[in-house]
Parts: structure tokens; sequence; C-alpha cells
């Protein structure tokens, strides 16, 4: 699979590092869609902080894409939904390092959660 990031550099505003606006992928085998990804440890309790939770988010991830033989290189997209407009900054470092300079197209919605304990749900789609 080959991803071609595309960001035309005129007639648009111009993408951040940890962004681009579309990405083109070539040759994927394979796509896997994950269901929206709370910050919930094995044992279903959220983590008590924005922090934990967001480690959480990850750390379910990996296991997820994981189970695809896939990684966090295998992402193509992400749509995080938070609770609060003050969580997008703690959520987008959480991302960026998560990914590694990996940077893939990505939405922020501020959304109410299905249960209040949970602070950020994020959805994903990985190919290979």
């Amino acid at each position: 699979m080959k991803l071609v990031p595309r960001n035309p550099a005129e007639g648009i505003y111009p993408a951040t590092e940890d962004y681009v606006h579309a990405m083109e992928m070539r040759d994927a085998e394979r796509m896997l869609f994950v269901s929206g990804t709370v910050g919930l440890a094995p044992q279903g309790r959220p983590g008590a902080t924005l922090a934990e939770q967001l480690d959480l988010i990850w750390a379910n991830l990996r296991t997820i894409l994981a189970a695809a033989d896939m990684t966090v290189d295998n992402i193509v997209r992400l749509t995080s939904y938070l609770r609060d407009a003050s969580y997008a900054e703690a959520n987008a470092a959480a991302r960026v390092e998560a990914l590694g300079g990996h940077v893939v197209p990505t939405t922020a919605i501020v959304a109410g959660t299905l249960v209040s304990d949970w602070l950020v749900e994020i959805e994903s789609i990985a190919a290979g």
C-alpha cells in the first residue's frame, strides 16, 4: 500500500505539520473500520482524567489494530469526538505522539458522548 498526501499549495488554507487535507491510498488490499474507541480500561472503567483516557484510547486502538495485523502506521483517517472544546489541544498532542510522525486527515467534533464519563471518543479507518 502506498499513501500519497494531498496538500494543495494554492487556493486553500495551508495544512499544519500534524495534518493533511487528504490522503490518497494506492494498492490497499484491505481496510479496517474501527468503531468509536473510548478511554476504558480492560475492566470497563474509564480513565479518571483526560490524559488517562487519551492514553487508554490509543492503547485500545493499538490492540484493535494488532488484531488485524496492523499498526498506527496503517491509519488513514481519524475522527475525534470531544465532550468539551477545551480538550482539543490535549487530543491533538496525544494523536501526534501516538502516530509518531505519521500524518492523516483528521477531524475533531465537539459532541455529547453516550456516557458522561467518556471525555473523548476516536474512530478511525486503517488500510493495508
